[in-house]
């Protein structure tokens, strides 16, 4: 059995108030070429399939649009929330459309069913794990101690009902211990949120979304990362689809397809002077049209520089400094970044400031559930 494997679409997404919408729509039309040269039996589409839990209507009628031109394929796609997604809304009208193909995990509920699909080697069943926190597992287990993100994860496994002498497939969205992380991420700091890859055993797929690099975690556990590049941290990231061929169980190959994009995602730098001359941005071609993250090494401030850059460059998106005066101040400036930090961010942040150290995993687990229960309105 052919399957692709796609994940963090984020479609609405803004980078730097740059729209991405456009970009979105063509990387989607590329998918569906694939989709038609390869012939996959399943799409797999594992979580953050918005970039909000209240997507923008735009980025709503794009997603119907793709699962319109998929059921008409009449091809088989399962779908999972990510923890951009409203799970609640991304499951709307699951039971309507799934007769078509188009298969919505629904909102957790402490029990998941799986799926099969048939071929010549047999019965592949397929889970469908959203997004899920420690407080929403506790709720349907009260008896069971579950204070870390892997404790919900290995009581949710435990209690499917799984055949390991079938072929078992698992979508879902999380951070697996020993992962490669990039900006665009929302995570939680120390890794209170990271999962062993351990509690996938009886899998003979798990199709990760969360981290947006494309990356094996084990042979059969894999992220197939995000179609675009949604950070100046990626720019040097290649994008794919990944293509999974299962034939009898313990036989498995996984092989990428490339993603090309509308417009590519670069960092230069240079002095304003060196990065204007024609003979500078002839030298390739597609770099007047890209997402640019300029760092100009002038000693002095060009003034308006972006402006003027722009003129070149239109989609210059981030424009700095590296010169003498920008590392002497850069301490001064980390202090302003005190009001995007998170609040397991800050509070780590002071008790390493009061006692020297780090604090423990078990703290952090602790700090965790306790933040959990007061946005929740369980504490």
């Amino acid at each position: 059995m052919k399957l692709m494997h796609l994940s963090d679409l984020h479609l609405g997404k803004r980078v730097n108030e740059f729209s991405l919408m456009e970009d979105q729509k063509d990387i989607l039309n590329k998918i569906i070429q694939i989709i038609d040269d390869e012939q996959p039996d399943a799409v797999l589409i594992a979580g953050d399939v918005y970039d909000r839990a209240v997507p923008s209507a735009e980025a709503v009628e794009l997603f119907d649009s793709f699962l319109v031109r998929l059921a008409k394929r009449r091809q088989e796609t399962f779908i999972i929330s990510g923890n951009h997604d409203s799970p609640e809304r991304l499951s709307f009208a699951g039971k309507l459309i799934d007769p078509t193909g188009i298969h919505l995990a629904p909102v957790y509920n402490g029990e998941i069913c799986p799926l099969s699909l048939m071929d010549e080697y047999g019965i592949i069943d397929i889970y469908m794990l959203p997004f899920i926190k420690p407080a929403a597992v506790r709720r349907f287990f009260p008896e069971e101690e579950i204070v870390s993100y892997e404790d919900a994860m290995r009581v949710a496994i435990g209690a499917m009902t799984l055949d390991e002498t079938k072929r078992n497939i698992l979508i879902t969205h999380q951070f697996v211990t020993g992962a490669a992380t990039s900006d665009s991420e929302e995570l939680s700091v120390g890794g209170a949120d990271q999962v062993s890859a351990e509690v996938f055993r009886g899998f003979d797929y798990v199709a990760l979304g969360h981290l947006h690099r494309p990356q094996n975690i084990k042979p059969a556990i894999r992220y197939s990362g995000t179609p675009l590049k949604y950070s100046f941290s990626e720019a040097k990231d290649r994008k794919s689809v990944t293509l999974v061929e299962l034939k009898e169980k313990g036989d498995l190959s996984i092989r990428e397809i490339p993603l090309v994009p509308l417009r590519d995602m670069k960092e230069i730098k240079g002095t304003y002077n060196e990065l204007t001359l024609k003979e500078y941005y002839d030298r390739d071609p597609e770099m007047k049209e890209a997402y640019l993250h300029i760092t100009l090494t002038d000693e002095e401030d060009v003034p308006d520089a972006a402006a003027k850059l722009r003129v070149i460059y239109p989609n210059l998106m981030k424009l700095d400094y590296d010169n003498t005066r920008t590392r002497n101040t850069r301490g001064v400036q980390a202090l302003t970044e005190v009001e995007k930090k998170t609040p397991m961010e800050l509070f780590s942040a002071f008790y390493e400031m009061q006692n020297g150290q780090e604090m423990s995993l078990e703290q952090k687990q602790y700090l965790e559930t306790l933040i959990e229960g007061i946005w929740e309105g369980d504490a």
